[in-house]
Order: structure tokens, then sequence, then C-alpha cells
């Protein structure tokens, strides 16, 4: 994994570090456990409960983190209950230990189950929805340890109607390790899921706690230590993007100039749609590209003559106030000199532009960012990029996913990282899939962004993506690499603008251009 991504783990991973652990460096499975549940438990004491703490225990060793998480808040003086949702007889070896253990705390009874009998004087077993949302009541604080990182699926009872309780009781809910019903390897949520306001997970952060919908149900994440030995195995799965990667642009030094720097073609707008091309090309100056040429309908030119000193117009075609189909060879022609492009901002959905955009794309042979209407020209017909003669970054929402995949936007937005990776795979290009969790793949590396800027929630900050994502590719980085550089240096330039303008809400897209050059300072190499 390269060295600026931070590793998360899926399931496999977690389960290989456990293994080497215990079966390797002869770590003790019950210290690890009790270290979790330690953490959980101060997590926690944390919130200061004034109330009862309800712990809803699966049969797992998950479960067994909750018991030791029980057993620990008695100790720290609070008032503890447990909640086994399955016979005590399946519970997992660890956790039978641990049952035993609570069983021999002194502390005071808690409610009976009609359904089953009391376990101990802390614990009790219970079958249904109703009788969870009963033992809820009245919660100062709950903990989830129902199901751990290696549950994928939906929820079925008595799990399912315990979340639904859980989630319903009003008190704020601590996860152990990840929200139960949330796929570690993934972030799908397939049926219930507890929303946690802390998850407290254990030795290293998983993909299910920053990919969108685990994300949302994750809270406050804490990484907690549990005594797993320096030299586990690393996390493979995904990566979150960390400020080093902007260490990897070159900087420009005595013996630069613009050519050096990289040349960007930015080719779109249309009637009503100039705005797009303008802030695409902005962006692209602005993180570094040495110039930028737009490519326009020919009839608009001067209105980007007009607007963009710094930015060099070429007017193409013939059809009025668009790109139509007769400028495929002029269209080409503008992209011979780019040391990187972009193709789509503002190019309208009328047929005939589309059917430009699917015909020249293919045989650009510079680096090319396809955004907006240029994803929209390849709706099912991602296959046609595969053979592109040089590498390609696709820039989707969840909707434009949705149409290039042929799926609805919600199916998009229930597996993010599935469907990023399909089209990947489908295109040959880095897919960079907008959002909050912006997740860059190849298709086989992944990377997640983990910094927060919704000030990007306005028009035109895609566009900005687009043109600072085709200048760092002028400027020399690897798709991937570029892809992965210009996401967080946009989402650092949104929390900028956030902070120059006063308001999230307030941010436009030309405030984020004015931040750009904070969202990528870096102390990289001189060229």
């Amino acid at each position: 994994m390269e060295t600026w991504l931070r590793g998360l783990y899926d399931a496999e991973g977690m389960r290989s570090a456990d293994r080497w652990a215990i079966e390797e460096q002869g770590v003790d499975s019950l210290e690890l456990m009790e270290n979790a549940g330690r953490a959980v438990a101060e997590a926690v004491a944390r919130l200061a409960p004034e109330r009862p703490v309800r712990v809803v225990c699966g049969k797992g060793n998950n479960g067994g983190d909750g018991l030791v998480a029980a057993r620990l808040l008695r100790a720290m003086g609070f008032d503890a209950e447990v909640l086994l949702l399955w016979p005590a007889d399946e519970l997992s070896p660890d956790a039978t230990v641990n049952l035993k253990r609570l069983e021999e705390d002194p502390g005071g009874g808690v409610r009976t189950s009609p359904r089953y009998p009391r376990v101990s004087a802390n614990a009790i077993e219970v079958g249904d929805g109703g009788d969870v949302a009963a033992f809820l009541a009245g919660s100062g604080a709950v903990v989830d340890a129902i199901f751990g990182t290696g549950f994928s699926g939906a929820p079925r009872e008595p799990a399912a109607a315990a979340i639904d309780a859980m989630n319903g009781c009003g008190a704020p809910v601590v996860a152990c390790d990840i929200a139960s019903g949330v796929d570690a390897a993934t972030g799908e949520v397939a049926g219930a899921v507890v929303e946690a306001a802390v998850t407290v997970t254990f030795h290293g952060a998983k993909v299910g706690h920053y990919v969108a919908p685990g994300k949302w149900a994750t809270g406050e994440l804490i990484v907690a230590p549990i005594g797993i030995p320096s030299g586990a195995p690393e996390p493979a799965a995904a990566g979150v993007i960390e400020p080093a990667v902007l260490d990897l642009l070159p900087r420009r030094g005595a013996q630069s100039t613009k050519f050096s720097s990289g040349q960007v073609t930015i080719a779109g707008g249309s009637r009503g749609l100039t705005g797009a091309v303008r802030m695409s090309s902005t962006a692209a100056i602005r993180a570094g590209a040495g110039y930028a040429t737009v490519a326009v309908p020919a009839d608009l030119e001067p209105v980007f003559e007009a607007a963009e000193v710094e930015v060099m117009s070429r007017g193409i075609g013939t059809t009025p106030g668009r790109l139509g189909p007769e400028a495929a060879d002029e269209l080409l022609t503008a992209f011979e000199r780019a040391a990187a492009g972009v193709l789509g901002p503002g190019l309208g959905r009328d047929d005939d532009s589309l059917a430009l955009a699917r015909e020249v794309a293919p045989r650009i042979d510079a680096p090319l960012v396809i955004d907006a209407d240029g994803l929209n020209a390849f709706a099912g017909q991602l296959d046609r990029l595969a053979a592109r003669p040089a590498p390609t970054v696709l820039t989707p929402h969840a909707g434009e996913l949705g149409r290039l995949l042929e799926r609805d936007s919600a199916e998009i937005g229930e597996r993010r990282l599935a469907a990023a990776r399909e089209a990947a795979a489908w295109s040959g290009a880095v897919v960079v899939l907008k959002g909050d969790d912006t997740i860059v793949t190849d298709g086989e590396r992944v990377a997640v962004n983990a910094v927060a800027a919704p000030a990007l929630a306005t028009a035109g900050s895609g566009d900005v993506l687009s043109g600072m994502t085709a200048a760092l590719l002028a400027r020399g980085l690897e798709p991937f690499a570029a892809a992965c550089a210009a996401v967080i240096a946009h989402a650092r330039a949104g929390q900028e603008a956030a902070r120059r303008v006063g308001l999230p809400e307030s941010v436009i897209a030309t405030d984020v251009i004015a931040a750009i050059p904070a969202g990528l300072r870096s102390a990289g190499p001189v060229e």
C-alpha cells in the first residue's frame, strides 16, 4: 500500500492480525478481549451516564467484549446491566469465560425475561424485541455488542428487533468494534443497523467505518490498541488518503517554465452552461498547471475571452450554442499538445453533444478526466473507454455512476465501493465516486477521503475537482495518485473556503478555487 494511505482493515485482514497475535506471538485471546472491553467501558464512562448502562450482547466474541465492558463499568461505579440475545450456552468460548467472570461480580439484580430464565444476578437472556425495548427503557447509555467485523448481510431476529429498540430508546449507543448491521469490508448496510454515537474499534479502523452508508452509523470513531504486537499483518483492503500524498507534487523551481508545469485542455460548454468550463479551467491553473486552454463552441468563445484573462480559448465547430458532431476533428486537434485534459463540463445532454463525446474520448492521446455530461455520454457503454491510449479518470457522483452502470442512484448509494470498483474494472479507468466519503479506485487499489468538507455541497464544486485532477495529471502524477491528491486538496480547500467565508452554507465554487493553494500546501520536492 502507498505510504500516503492509512490502511483500513476488512474482516479477513483483521482476522489475520488476530490470528497472528494469538497463534504466532502467543498473546492470550482473553487478554485481547479484556483490553477491548476496557476501551469500550472507558468510552462509556466519558459519556458520564447518570442512569443505568445497558449492554446488549450477541453470542460471538463481540458479545464477549460487551460482557467485559459491563464488568469493568461496574468496577468504575456505574450501574451496568447485560442482555443476552441468545441462550448463554450458545456463547463463544471466550465470551463464556467472561460471562462466568461477570457472574462472580457481586452487583445487584436485573429484570428477568419471560422467555428465558435468569442467567445470573447480572445477566439475563431475552428472545423478542418487545423485551429488549422494555429492558432499555430509562437507559443512560447502551453498548452495542451484537455483531463484530465478521458480520455481513441483513440482521435476523432477535438481533433486528434489538437494533430497532436500541435506536429508539433515546440513549447514546457505544458500538463495540463496528455498529451492528454494517459490513466492515464494504460499508454496506443490508437491513437494520445500529445508529451509534461512538464506535470503539480495536487495533485498526475498518473500511466500513469510512465508506457510506456504514460511515453514517459509526458516529465518533475511537481506535483502541488492544495488545496486538507490532509487526502484525498490515491492513491492505483500502486506505484513508493522508495529506502526505501532496508531497508527491513537484514544486516550481528556477528552471521551471509554463511548459514543464503542463498544459491542460478543457472541452465543453454550451449556452447557459459556460460557468462549468470556466471553473474547471481556473481550478486547473490554480492547481499548478502551466496554462490552460478551453475548447468551446465558436459562437460562445467571446464569453470566455471576456471572463477568463488567464485562460486561453479556442472556438470550434459551427453548431450554435453547443459542440456539434462536426467539431470532432477540431476538438481532437485541441488536445494534441495537452499534457492532460478534461471532457464534459457544461457539454449539455443533447444527442449530438453526447455522440461527440463518445467519438472523441477514445481517441484523445492525453490523460483525460471525464466529468459531468462527458460521463453521461457513456451511460451503459463504459467498455468503450477501455481501449483509450492514455489514462482515464472518471469523476461521477452517485447519480452519474448509476447512469453509467444503468442502475438507480439509490442502489449505488447502498453499494458505493462495489459500484466504483465495477466501473473501474469495466472502463479501465480510475474512478472517483464523489461524496462525503469520496472513493478513489482503479479496481484494485482503494482510497477513501476522510476530510469532512460540507462546504463542497454546492454547484460547481465538481467542476473544480475535475480541473484540479487534470492539473495534477499534467504535472506528472500517476493517475491514482493524482486523483487522490486532487480529492484531499479539494476537501481541504473546501474547509479553508468555509473558514474564510464564515459558514459552509455560504461557500460557492469560486471560493473553493481561491482556497486551492491552501488545500495543496505541502513541502514537496522541487522540480
